[in-house]
Formats: C-alpha cells, structure tokens, sequence
C-alpha cells in the first residue's frame, strides 16, 4: 500500500485548520486516514510554536517505512529535522508569458519616442533661445568697439 504524510483539511469557511496526517494515497485528502501524527494552523503566527505541531517518533517511523510527504508537510520535516528536503527553484515561475512580453516590448517602445521626442524639442527651443542671444552679442560687441 502507498502511504502518503499529507494534510487534511478541517475548520470552517476561511478558517482552516489542518491534520497531518498518513493515508494511504488513493483514500480522499479529508477521508480516511491511518493515522494522526500533527496539526498545522495556518491563522498563527509563523513564530508561533502551536502553528505546527509534529509528533516526530512516528513521523520518523513513517518516514523509515516508505510514507512520501507532500510538498508542505515535507517543508514541516526539513524544520523539524526528520527529512532533508532539496530547494526547489523554477527562474522560469516569475518569467511573464509571450503577450505580456510583447505588451512590455510595446511599452518600452513608446516611453523611447516619447523621450527622443522630449529631448528634440528640448534642443529645438535650446537652439531658439540661443540664436537671439548670438544675434545680439555681435550688436553688442559692434557698439563697443565704435565706443572705444
């Protein structure tokens, strides 16, 4: 028989609570189980010592005869120590999809015109602001030179 470590629901509406419990792994996630090894209360802080409860004799036992944890209750054996679990990692989870990266592309896209458009108009009127300017300095040298 395949056993499994996993959690079953109880509590009510947005209130869980859950057992963690060995069942065999074809029996439904709040039927039957074989036995009661823990509780997880997921409304507690995480710092609390009651949010997990593990009674680790039998997980240990479970674990030595066979019994796969799911994913969350082996995180519960790596704290405890009964069971090393590897880190998963998955850089591709984060990653967004094809039409959200075009939507991205297309974005950037316009926020580049827009910028190259600002700093054209910005030179345009640098250069309109400079032109009087050059214009009046020769005027102006001219009468200091026929002063002098």
């Amino acid at each position: 028989m395949a056993t499994s470590i996993r959690l079953a629901r109880g509590g009510s509406k947005k209130r869980p609570y859950y057992k963690i419990v060995v069942a065999d792994s074809r029996s439904p996630r709040d039927g039957r189980f074989i036995e009661r090894i823990g509780s997880y209360n997921p409304l507690l802080s995480k710092d609390n010592p009651e949010r997990v409860k593990l009674d680790l004799d039998r997980a240990k036992h479970w674990v030595s005869v066979g019994a796969q944890p799911t994913d969350r209750v082996a995180r519960f054996l790596d704290v405890a120590g009964v069971k090393e679990r590897a880190a998963r990692n998955n850089p591709n989870k984060a990653k967004p999809g094809e039409k959200a990266t075009e939507r991205a592309e297309e974005k950037a896209a316009k926020i580049a015109e827009a910028e190259e458009a600002k700093k054209a108009a910005e030179a345009a009127a640098a250069e309109a602001a400079a032109a009087p300017a050059a214009e009046e300095a020769p005027a102006e040298e001219a009468g200091e030179a026929t002063e002098a």
